[in-house]
């Protein structure tokens, strides 16, 4: 523990700045991560254990299609599409199997597709360590900014994610197809007689989230190694954000995803030792004071 270091970071602008956007970085990575867990367990009622797998995925084809086209968002946007066809195929071909089954029947399956496609990740780039580097448009001098260091690349990734947070809000507050997805969340039956296709629209749910985690994966890859069971890691800190946040909420996931984001930024400072165990005192007090989370519903 170094709370001197932490205070001093904190009166400090450069530091303050720093790292402020270095805690940015990981949040909003983390949010797309979580939104997607969180849409796909708010309308389906899945906790999608097989997550993470997407956001790996997402990383690798990001890197393959870079290096085959020349073009990072040529990468990133097929690793998002590719991902969403991935959550679609998964949807229909796994989890349609185990709707209202057993919570244990669904992890069994989620875990299942965890570990083949750790392997298949293996047998197609190698079990070693890969690295992307940063693409040669965002290879230029920083942004100083009261005398922190800023990188581009920063600037971009955490514009994407606060322009897709608000497009999902825009999209499930105030479309058709948002509300549709909301009352499917809410009463699915009621949706399926008044003849919407539930199975289509359930699908699309399993797209986006898909799309969002391999979007995230993708954005990860310029800034953070690939290898296999990447996923792993990132999986266990979106469901912290989707609890901390609320189950279902896109809103708490965005909030919950940036707090724990400085929490682990200036955690490496003034409690470098206990920078994971931090995210988890987070969660505790949260849900001591709100049980079902910042802005999930009360169970009555």
């Amino acid at each position: 523990m170094d709370l001197d270091a932490l205070l001093g970071c904190v009166t400090t602008t450069s530091c303050l700045v720093t790292q402020t956007t270095s805690g940015l970085i990981v949040g909003m990575l983390l949010f797309l991560v979580a939104a997607g867990l969180t849409l796909i367990f708010g309308v389906l009622k899945i906790v999608n254990f097989a997550h993470g797998t997407f956001y790996m995925l997402g990383a690798y084809l990001t890197l393959s299609a870079t290096a085959f086209t020349g073009s990072y968002t040529l990468g990133l946007v097929a690793g998002a599409l590719g991902m969403a066809l991935f959550g679609i195929a998964f949807e229909r071909l796994a989890i349609a199997r185990v709707y209202g089954s057993d919570v244990l029947m669904q992890l069994l399956v989620c875990y299942a597709v965890v570990l083949i496609f750790d392997d298949v990740v293996k047998l197609v780039w190698g079990a070693d360590f890969l690295a992307m580097g940063m693409p040669p448009a965002f290879q230029v001098p920083p942004f100083f900014i009261a005398g922190g260091v800023v990188p581009p690349f920063y600037v971009v990734l955490i514009g994407i994610a606060f322009a897709i947070a608000a497009a999902l809000g825009l999209v499930l507050s105030g479309t058709r197809l948002g509300k549709t997805i909301r009352a499917a969340a809410q009463n699915p039956n009621m949706v399926s007689a008044l003849g919407i296709n539930t199975y289509l629209l359930y699908a699309l749910v399993f797209a986006v989230g898909g799309g969002l985690a391999g979007l995230a994966g993708g954005l990860a890859a310029p800034v953070r190694s690939l290898t296999p069971g990447m996923g792993f890691s990132v999986l266990i800190e979106s469901f912290i954000v989707t609890v901390i946040g609320g189950m279902g909420s896109i809103a708490g996931a965005l909030i919950a995803a940036i707090a724990l984001g400085l929490i682990r930024s200036f955690g490496t400072i003034g409690f470098p030792t206990l920078t994971e165990e931090l995210m988890y005192v987070f969660m505790i007090i949260i849900l001591v004071v709100r049980p079902s989370g910042l802005f999930g519903r009360e169970v009555v």
